[in-house]
């Protein structure tokens, strides 16, 4: 082949190579397909008075209607221990954290960073709802957080019938996400309606559909059982939740709480439930649809922006007592308990014990109505906030910071984290540590389970070769019962090389005996 012919065959080869490079880049990384430039039609809130009767045919109808616009979700990852069981399906569910018999946030763990390789793949599953026919659809961020392949399945498709779907935008404080579908099915999609989330009353009827153990479009009925529940997936952020007596199961989360005149009222994210029943008990809840609603500019855009003034609240009402002393002239406020160092509202001379009364001309009920003014309240700007300290009113100006929850979250788990929380060495090439709240929330440890879990595991260790893994729960050494990590210590300190060790091991709801020796 001539000089001429070969340089020209590689250039046409590298052109080739390079679209291609392109290609594998482009969906690596999550570049905007030419469906990305579409907008979100926010829908319409129906905010008529709910009545009317209800008759033989009303959940019957609502079923009928509303069933083509829940989707299954399904997910896969491939995720490091912990993260193991933070997909909602099988027998877990984040929804059981809230209760501490799921997951948690883990304090001052330490564990080894598992080689690609050793990375085990994880199925999850969930529900979720179209709200615009181009294909974006509203889940709990629980459900595809993580998740590096999702799946959609449509009403009436065949059971090896699903679309690609990824991630828009995600919302830790609502638990919530917007994802989109990639690839469209040859049939218009029917989208959910949206009614208000802020007239329902205890004792309203809803209907729940989903996908509870892979049972799909499962439909339940109930009512409201209570409003305002104080929930959510962030610790120190809980939101208001509707609680519900409609079954709702694991694989529901994601899927839509509709009023009487089907339409969604609220996203089902958490049932209580307890060690011996990893279901339904009478008890879940719903994240209101109407803050969801207004944050999906936010979500569609990939980011939701929220202001933070460096305070934190007590959650109890101000009492007529406490308002006479403060000279408040009604009940009507929220008290500062504590103001962050160097924070905005540290910045304005706001000090723990003040009331705020007002917050940028708008009066303040209470803690609640407080903390959902200042995370509406775009960052940077600067807001009149009014307080009473010591029956003294005054007004400073504050300006509203954004609030980063990782970084809050991580702030949190410092403060918290305590000497006894660092890893002991055992002497057998592992490390235990102390079984916090925080771990028996992560493990779905028992009620009580003392002990002290295994935070890391040395190769080719006595313990390692004896089969003990990162996360297993020591509750018995020598057929001794242990409470706390120093029980466990002493205990194995006293064998001597060589000698056989017997631990009983609690490992993902099971008890396991162990022999291991000291080398």
């Amino acid at each position: 082949m001539s000089t001429r012919k070969t340089t020209a065959f590689y250039a046409i080869l590298l052109a080739i190579a390079s679209v291609a490079v392109g290609m594998v880049i482009a969906s690596q990384w999550g570049l905007p397909q030419a469906s990305s430039a579409q907008t979100i039609n926010v829908p319409v809130a129906n905010t008529a008075a709910l009545n009317g009767p209800i008759d033989a045919q009303t959940f019957r109808n609502i079923a009928k209607a509303q069933s083509p616009t829940v989707v299954n979700i399904r997910t896969t990852a491939r995720v490091r221990g912990r993260e193991l069981t933070e997909f909602f399906g099988g027998n877990d569910d984040l929804l059981q954290r809230f209760f501490g018999q799921g997951q948690g946030q883990g304090q001052g763990r330490q564990r080894r960073a598992p080689r690609d390789n050793d990375l085990p793949q994880q199925e999850g599953t969930g529900t979720g709802f179209i709200i615009d026919k181009s294909g974006f659809i509203l889940t709990n961020n629980h459900v595809v957080e993580g998740a590096d392949d999702i799946r959609v399945s449509l009403y009436g498709g065949g059971r090896a019938e699903s679309y690609a779907a990824k991630v828009i935008g995600r919302d830790a404080l609502t638990d919530t996400a917007l994802i989109q579908l990639t690839e469209m099915p040859a049939a218009s999609l029917q989208e959910a309606r949206f009614g208000d989330s802020a007239q329902m009353q205890p004792g309203d009827w809803v209907v729940a559909i989903g996908n509870p153990f892979n049972l799909s479009h499962t439909v339940t009925v109930g009512v409201i059982s209570a409003l305002g529940r104080p929930l959510g997936g962030v610790p120190g952020r809980e939101q208001p939740m509707l609680q519900t007596d409609a079954a709702i199961n694991p694989g529901n989360s994601g899927g839509p709480l509709l009023n009487v005149r089907g339409e969604v009222v609220g996203i089902n994210t958490a049932i209580y439930t307890d060690a011996q029943r990893q279901a339904n008990i009478g008890i879940g809840f719903a994240t209101p649809i109407n803050p969801i609603r207004d944050l999906l500019p936010q979500l569609r855009n990939g980011k939701v922006t929220r202001g933070v003034i460096g305070i934190r609240v007590d959650r109890d009402a101000v009492t007529k007592d406490v308002a006479q002393a403060m000279g408040l002239p009604n009940t009507s406020g929220a008290m500062l308990s504590t103001v962050i160092p160097g924070g905005p509202a540290d910045k304005a001379g706001l000090e723990p014990g003040d009331i705020i009364t007002e917050f940028n001309g708008r009066p303040v009920a209470d803690s609640d109505a407080l903390v959902g003014m200042v995370v509406a309240t775009k960052p940077g700007t600067s807001v009149p906030v009014t307080v009473y300290r010591k029956k003294q009113k005054k007004t400073v100006s504050v300006v509203v910071d954004e609030l980063d929850l990782e970084a809050e979250q991580g702030r949190q788990a410092n403060n918290r984290r305590e000497p006894a929380d660092e890893p002991t060495t055992t002497g057998f090439g592992m490390d235990v540590g102390p079984i916090t709240p925080e771990v028996a929330r992560e493990l779905e440890l028992p009620r009580n389970r003392g002990g002290a879990v295994v935070l890391d595991v040395e190769r080719n260790s006595p313990a390692f070769n004896a089969g003990i893994r990162p996360n297993d729960v020591i509750v018995e050494v020598n057929q001794q019962e242990v409470a706390n990590v120093s029980q466990v210590q002493r205990e194995l300190q006293r064998a001597a090389p060589g000698q056989p060790v017997f631990l009983l091991i609690w490992r993902d709801g099971e008890t396991n005996f162990v022999t291991l020796r000291k080398r």
